[in-house]
């Protein structure tokens, strides 16, 4: 998997100061994405074990809430298989802090099982992820009113609260 950047203080993705990683690959290729170099499955950087330490380090401050995921796309099949044993090390590192991540799918019609994008990996990942934006970013119902999201149709899902009920 490549990723596109890190942000070591971003305050725009997600709620508090957070770490967050833009993976590469991205097969949505929404009209009006905000970073369509990401949609290359080998821009930027190749993520490597020095990556992850990089972000584990960078979350460590007392005054990081969390980590911030976004892309390009994190439930790419590819990405998924990097992304969930990931996932799993900053939730065991850091239970305190959550995880936000932004995807161009849609929660209950393609990352359930037996759907679309749902891979051997997608229940880990969901099951480290506290809060799920979902959807396709959509130009034609971009609204820059909203907080976190880009386009109307897309939704905050707060999956450990969902998890819980």
């Amino acid at each position: 998997m490549n990723y596109g950047a890190i942000k070591k203080f971003d305050v725009a993705d997600g709620e508090g100061v957070r770490v967050s990683l833009f993976v590469s690959g991205c097969r949505n290729a929404c009209k009006g994405c905000f970073q369509p170099e990401t949609w290359n499955f080998h821009f930027g950087n190749v993520f490597s074990a020095e990556t992850e330490d990089e972000i584990i380090k960078a979350l460590e401050p007392e005054y990081i809430a969390g980590l911030s995921l976004l892309g390009g796309e994190p439930f790419e099949e590819e990405n998924q298989a990097v992304l969930a044993p990931f996932l799993e090390k900053i939730k065991q590192s850091y239970p305190q802090k959550n995880i936000w991540c932004w995807t161009g799918y849609i929660y209950d019609k393609d990352l359930q099982k037996g759907q679309r994008k749902h891979t051997e990996y997608t229940d880990r990942m969901l099951d480290c992820i506290d809060v799920l934006v979902d959807g396709p970013f959509i130009e034609e119902k971009k609204n820059l009113m909203l907080e976190f999201r880009g386009s109307e149709n897309q939704r905050i899902l707060r999956l450990a609260e969902i998890r819980k009920s």
